[in-house]
Parts: structure tokens; sequence; C-alpha cells
């Protein structure tokens, strides 16, 4: 089967990527953007600034000090081998299959012939291997290397990169092994990387190597940092920590792969210290786009309730890898919430990377743009990661190439199954087919909607059954007052999920009905930096104002809304009604008493926008949480 995660357990099962094919709507058209311009993007920039060129060098023994790229830049290429990998499978586009070979062949010829494989270290006048295991990167880039491997495995076939990947794999277990070096990477990756590869192949060790990696961390294992141990997670085992702390990315990999140990292993006591970190997680240092990061300075989550707007980081990768976590739980448990922040994060971080050609990225997802900045110029490698615009490339462009993997292999997000049915998490137009274990009973439909802009769920049962089976929907947190129709009778089903158990025939159709009308949304009063302040959301999506829209940009950080007056939904934008007061003169920001307005500019309908396209028309000032006032008297 083929699927981004296959555990050998748990409550529900993933359905392979075969089985499920998106038909249309908005992830459909960035799955194609994804194929026909982000791909060739991504290749090309790492040809045009020698990260490529770096295994040939290797290859032919001519590297050196002068090695450009970061230490990490090789993973960068095999992430994007795995994104070619699913959409070959995807798509059976000759285009990806010629991308694979050609890339693997530069790969393969760099390998050492113990396995090692990396193109900053090992070689010539290059630091000796693992002499940085704080910064290095080695095993980071070989896990991401073990992931593109497991991609092509279980879409193709065994071939030289897979070929490749075990022996990087065996070569990672004899020298870290229980009777090697009892050392761990600086940033967590090689452990999701062979675990899934232990599972693809059916080697056990590569699962165990995994543990022992998990097992070592939280120990002090690395060399302390200005920055802490918490900075990649080695302050507190895994088993211990009661939240997520430091890098995001890091903490974030390390989890996931944290699920899967625990599911392969029976190790219940591991997968709940994972869900009760989630769940604080969750709770206390996440942002309402669902992003995670709360700190430029270390790319890391801050501490309870440090949620700022305005300097929110919220790396796109980080994203990625709460998808990758959400999803393990997922299936280990079958809990709906994580589905729940799957969505979230899907809607509102991972859609808001990209340009809509394809071509250019958010690294960071900040909730407040003070000021709009400037177009980046598509040819430059932008060397910041923050700021109001989409880049082309960054000098550390890790975004783009895990928002191409994820892209590629979506519909493999969709839906589960188990012994007795089919689950629908994310709504999407798409067709959808299990087989169920007893009795060759299978399980197929096609789902028909416009969601998020409509909140209606068409569900078309695809094939007749003699014997009952069970489809569940998944209702979101946010649904109150959704309804379900099936055989003529509509009923209201609350946040969760719903199950419809019976016979099916072919041609039914059952309807779920989601209220995305526009509602305002009130932070939790212990996130100082929000409080008095309102957000809009519109089903899965969060709305934004732009200071594009307002008659004097400068207008954005003073406005005030009027919550009472309510919100007005419209065909491209939700209306909100808002006051545009002047700044009160002064050389001094702070007074002895409540500073009036020295003239407003009046009421106006304030047009918000999903938060996914913000930028899109330009640079521009962008906030996500308004400052709520009482109404104006002239507005009464």
């Amino acid at each position: 089967m083929s699927s981004p995660v296959l555990p050998t357990r748990g409550r529900v099962r993933p359905l392979g990527l075969a089985r499920v094919s998106l038909t249309g709507g908005f992830w459909h058209e960035r799955q194609a953007v994804n194929a026909t311009a982000t791909l060739a993007h991504c290749e090309a920039w790492m040809e045009r600034l020698g990260w490529l060129a770096n295994f040939d060098r290797v290859a032919a023994g001519s590297t050196g000090p002068d090695r450009p790229g970061w230490p990490f830049s090789d993973s960068e290429v095999y992430k994007l081998l795995e994104a070619l990998a699913w959409e070959a499978a995807r798509t059976g586009a000759p285009e990806a299959e010629a991308a694979i070979k050609r890339l693997t062949a530069r790969v393969a010829r760099a390998q050492d012939p113990d396995g090692y494989l990396n193109t900053c270290f090992g070689h010539g006048d290059q630091p000796s291997r693992y002499s940085d295991l704080e910064n290095g990167h080695e095993l980071y880039n070989t896990g991401h290397l073990l992931q593109a491997a497991v991609a092509r495995l279980r879409t193709h076939g065994e071939d030289d990169l897979v070929r490749v990947a075990r022996r990087a794999a065996d070569h990672v277990c004899r020298t870290f092994g229980a009777d090697g070096r009892a050392g761990i990477c600086g940033h967590p990756e090689i452990e999701v990387g062979l675990a899934e590869l232990g599972r693809a192949l059916g080697e056990d060790r590569y699962v165990e190597q995994a543990r022992l990696f998990l097992d070592r961390r939280g120990h002090g294992t690395l060399r302390d940092i200005p920055l802490g141990r918490a900075y990649f997670q080695d302050d507190i085992p895994i088993r211990q920590a009661q939240v997520w702390r430091g890098h995001a990315v890091r903490a974030l990999y390390l989890t996931a792969a944290a699920v899967d140990v625990a599911v392969e292993r029976s190790d219940d006591e591991l997968l709940h210290a994972v869900e009760r970190q989630w769940e604080r997680s969750v709770a206390r240092r996440t942002y309402i786009t669902g992003g995670m990061g709360s700190r430029h300075q270390d790319e890391g989550f801050g501490e309870d309730w440090e949620l700022p707007p305005d300097r929110a980081y919220c790396e796109t990768c980080a994203g990625v890898a709460s998808i990758m976590v959400s999803w393990r739980l997922l299936l280990a448990t079958g809990n709906a919430r994580y589905a729940d922040l799957i969505e979230r994060t899907l809607y509102n971080v991972i859609a808001a990377s990209p340009s809509p050609d394809g071509r250019a990225f958010f690294y960071a997802n900040p909730l407040h743009q003070r000021t709009p900045g400037t177009s980046a110029d598509p040819d430059e490698v932008s060397p910041r990661a923050e700021g109001g615009t989409r880049a082309a490339w960054f000098d550390v462009s890790c975004c783009p190439t895990n928002v191409a993997r994820t892209l590629a292999s979506l519909h493999g997000y969709l839906a589960t199954g188990d012994d007795d049915g089919l689950q629908l998490h994310q709504y999407v137009p798409c067709a959808i087919s299990a087989e169920l274990p007893d009795g060759g009973r299978q399980a197929a439909v096609e789902v028909e909607t416009g969601y998020p802009r409509t909140g209606t769920v068409r569900v078309r049962i695809a094939s007749d059954a003699a014997a009952p089976w069970t489809l569940t929907l998944r209702v979101p947190a946010w649904a109150a007052g959704a309804t379900l129709t099936d055989e003529g009778r509509t009923r209201e089903v609350t946040p969760g999920v719903a199950e419809i158990r019976r016979a099916f025939r072919a041609g039914e159709i059952i309807t779920l009905d989601l209220p995305v009308a526009p509602r305002f949304t009130w932070p939790d009063p212990r996130i100082d930096a929000v409080r008095g302040c309102v957000a809009v959301e519109r089903g899965p999506e969060v709305l934004c104002a732009e200071s594009r829209d307002l008659p004097d940009p400068a207008a954005l950080d003073a406005l005030v809304i009027d919550t009472r007056a309510g919100l007005k939904d419209g065909d491209d934008t939700t209306l909100v009604r808002a006051l545009l007061p002047a700044h009160p003169r002064g050389a001094w920001p702070y007074l002895p008493h409540r500073a009036a307005p020295e003239g407003d500019a009046g009421w106006l309908n304030l047009p918000l926008r999903p938060y996914r396209s913000w930028a899109q028309r330009g640079p521009t000032g962008m906030r996500v949480w308004l400052p709520v006032s009482t109404p104006h008297p002239e507005g009464e």
C-alpha cells in the first residue's frame, strides 16, 4: 500500500493513495500547480545555487571548504525526491519519473562505500564525520533521504534510491547502535525516517534504532548552547515532558517519531505522553491559524499564552510537522480533534505559504504585518525568512520542498478505514474506496462539495453493499448546529463525529451541512498580546484585514470594530463595521489620561479576506486580531 504513514496497528488505517483521488476544488488546484510549477522551480533553484552539484563534486573527489549552501542543503534534494515520488504515483507524469532517476543518479554517486552520504562533512578538507552533532545536520539529512526512499518504495518498488537509503540506514545503525556511539542529532528527523523505513522494509532494527535515539534525548547528550538544550529537546526526556518547547520544527519531528515508535512497540506510556504534550501545546502555545512557534530568535515555542501576533514566527515547516504529528495521533486513536487541527493548519498555514503560481513562498506566517514591505525579487535569494511578501527562494529554503511533498501526498490525509467502515476527515471533491476485511466488502464514495466556501458536503455511495458498514463523518469543533440528512431524514449532529451504519446502495446521497457563516472568535484573556481584540473565522478559514482595503493604509493599526453590528458575508469577502480614528498627536505616547481621537475618518464596512490569500495582491499591512471598542456615538 502506498501511504506516507503506514503503522502496523492503530484505531484506524490510512488508505492507499491509489484509493483516493481529488476531483476538483481548491486543493485539487493546489496539487496541479505543485506538479506543474513548484517541483521544477525547486530543482532549478537547487541547480542554480550549486546544491545539486555538491553531490557531483563529492563523487568526483573535488569537494572542499568552498561548498555552497548550509550543511542541511542536502535535505532539500531529498524532500524534492520524496515529493516527486508521490507525484509520479499520483499522475504517472513522465517528467516526475525522469526527475527521480536524474536526481537519484547524482545522489547515489556521492555515497561512500560504507553507506555514509553527506556533501558537507567527511571529504577532502571538510570537517570529519559527525564532528558537529549539534549543528551539522548529518543525521537530519539522512532522515529525509529515508523518507524519500519510503515514498519511492511504496509507490514504485525497490530501486537505486531505496538501495542508497538502505545502505545509509545500515551505516547509521552500525555507527550509533547499542554498541556504537551514544550520540544524537541536534535536529530530530533521523528518528521518523528510520521508523517509517523500518515499517516499509520490514526491518525492525531500524525502528529499534529510532527508539534508541528517542531514549537518548533529554539527558544533556548534546553540548549546551546559548539558547539552551531545550532548543533541540535535549533538556527533558520525552516521556517526562509536559509540553512542546524549543525549536518548533525539531520538537514536532521528534514527536512524530515518538508516535511511530510508541505504536510499533505498543508503548502506551509513550503514546500518552505525546497526547498530553499535544493537548497542552495546542491549548496554550498554538495560534488561531494552527501556526506554531512564537519566537524568531530560536524559531521556537514561547511560554504558555505567549502568542504575539506581530512577532509570530509560525514557520511553514512547523505547519507541515504539526500535520505529521496529528495524522499519526489520529491513526493511533481515531480522535477527531487531531483532524480538526490538521484542517486548521492546512487552510491557514500550508495554503498561505505558496503563491498562486507556486513559485514563491512564505517561510514565517505572522498574524500582524505592521509595514507592507516591498515585493521580493523573483530572481534573488531572500536572506531573511520574514517579511510581508512571498519569496522565490530563501538562504534557508526548507519550506518550499516541505510544501511540495505535503501537497503531492495530500490525498493520503483525507480519509481512513477500519474493519467496519470508512471515515472522512477532510472535505474536498474526491473519490474514495476502501476494502473492508470481512467478506470482501467495499466502501466506495464520491464527495461533492464547494467547501469551505459552502458548507454542504454530499457523499454519494458509489457501490452496493449487501452487508452493513459504517460511514463516519467528522463534524468540526466550530460547527455547532450542523445537520446530517440520510434517507430523507435530517438530524442535528454535534461536533465530533457523526456515524451512519447500514447496508448502503449505490447512488444514495448522505448530506452533511456545516454552518460556515462568518463568526467572531474571542481569545483566552491570558493571551495578553490580543486582549481586547477579536478575530473573524469563516468555516475552517481565519480571516484578516489588509491595509490595501483602507482609505488610509496607516489606519490599520488604529481601527476598532463594532461587534454588535454583526458580520455580512459577500462573494469574496466578509464585511465588518470598523471605525478609523485619527491618531492623537504628541511626542510621547504615554499620557496620564486616555487620549481622545482628534477626529474620525468615520465608520466603514471593512472587507476581511481569508488569511491564506493575504499579500497576493501585493505588499500590504495585515492583521488577524482586530481591536474592539464600544460603538462610536455617531454609529448608534
